[in-house]
């Protein structure tokens, strides 16, 4: 199987896909229209990013192309809708960056709390301040409020109960008695985080439904002096609204993701809201950026592509339908013979109907198997009888209502 590897990734990868069996091409220096042209010439079934994107365009050149893999948590800098429409499963490596991105968050929540920042550059100029920088507020018995609770959030959700710190969060899937179990306090809507809270932490996904989730209403829920830190995605807060809170609301603000951001070849970038005037602190985007982490996304990675390799299935995959549309299921008992499921396909097929999810289960000794055949309509009671008596390796045929 033809892998292309478009990023820069532990060489180790690359071995272990080849002793896998994978044709592997290398070459991390692939982006915009020469990774479109590998795609198309290298003919690969399988293409690995890590942070280049992926567009329409590139995802239409690979007539092969089957699976693209992102070596690390986030797909937004690939087209899931163009991958869905050509049949392209789309897989991720979540929660292998949680822990650096959560040592992250930690230092910069306390690198506001103290001005740590400020503290060192005032002594590398040879000033001595001890006065001003003595007056931090300290973070045990004050509440961090967590707006997304996945890998994430509760990783740092933890160590801010080792900080002594109590916790609110907001997630789309929480529910009360999940909050219980992860020991914090649950809230009904971003805004109740933002009310309750004395530091803010973003740990979205970039979805359409979280795009400018963090708008000036929600800033302006927020305490005055309130620090807020997102080491998440850009796109999830409004940079415009943030910029106007630092001055109006006095927010101490730490950011690890910006709009726009150049890439790693550039060297200027001027940022508005790191140079205005406050309590502000940025870092290059470096949340996932750990030996560790590295480390342990990579070999995620290629346990994805190697498991595709050995069964065609493709895990942590974010496209395939969630809602089922299947309504009714056929379920075909048979002996394991060839043409069994051709026949059944034949009729279902001259009877109309869709055939949504289908699955073949092999029982022990292979001497027969189970057709599980998910259909969006009911099969009339003559194909049925058609499909049982027109072939002699047909056991039992039946059907019910997806639901039932």
């Amino acid at each position: 199987m033809k892998v292309l590897i478009a990023d820069k990734l532990e060489s180790s990868c690359v071995n272990e896909l080849q002793a896998a069996g994978c044709d592997v091409n290398y070459d991390p220096a692939l982006s915009g229209n020469s990774l479109k042209e590998a795609i198309a010439k290298s003919d690969c079934r399988v293409l690995v990013v890590r942070s280049t994107k992926v567009t329409a365009d590139m995802i239409e050149a690979g007539n092969n192309l089957s699976v693209v893999v992102r070596a690390g948590a986030g797909v937004n800098t690939i087209d899931l809708e163009a991958a869905s429409r050509r049949s392209v499963l789309v897989a991720n490596c979540p929660g292998k960056n949680a822990v650096a991105v959560a040592e992250l968050t930690f230092g910069l929540i306390l690198s506001l709390d103290r001005r740590i920042v400020e503290n060192t550059l005032d002594l590398k100029s040879g000033l001595w301040n001890k006065k001003l920088y003595s007056q931090a507020r300290g973070l045990k018995g004050r509440t961090l409020g967590i707006l997304g609770l996945g890998d994430i959030g509760q990783v740092v959700a933890r160590r801010a109960r080792a900080f002594g710190m109590m916790v609110t969060a907001w997630s789309r899937s929480l529910t009360p008695d999940r909050a219980t179990e992860l020991d914090v306090e649950f809230a009904e809507t971003p805004a109740a985080v933002a009310k309750s809270c004395d530091v803010l932490t973003i740990h979205l996904a970039s979805t359409i439904e979280t795009r400018n989730l963090v708008n000036a209403e929600l800033l302006d829920s927020l305490a005055p002096g309130s620090y807020v830190i997102n080491t998440s995605r850009a796109d999830v807060m409004d940079y415009v609204a943030l910029s106007k809170a630092i001055t109006q609301r006095q927010l101490r603000v730490a950011l690890d993701v910006y709009p726009d951001e150049p890439s790693a070849s550039d060297k200027l970038y001027p940022n508005n809201i790191i140079q205005q005037d406050g309590i502000i602190y940025g870092t290059h985007h470096i949340g996932a950026s750990t030996d560790q982490a590295q480390q342990a996304i990579a070999q995620e990675m290629v346990n994805v592509v190697k498991e595709y390799v050995l069964s065609g299935r493709v895990r942590n995959c974010v496209n395939l339908q969630t809602i089922p549309r299947a309504r009714y299921v056929l379920v075909v008992r048979h002996l394991n013979r060839p043409g069994v499921l051709a026949h059944t396909l034949n009729a279902i097929s001259h009877a109309g109907i869709n055939i949504e999810e289908m699955e073949n289960l092999i029982c022990d000794g292979a001497e027969s198997a189970c057709a599980q055949i998910m259909l969006d309509g009911p099969i009339e009671e003559a194909t049925l009888a058609r499909i049982k008596s027109g072939n002699e390796h047909i056991i039992a045929v039946t059907q019910a209502r997806a639901h039932d």
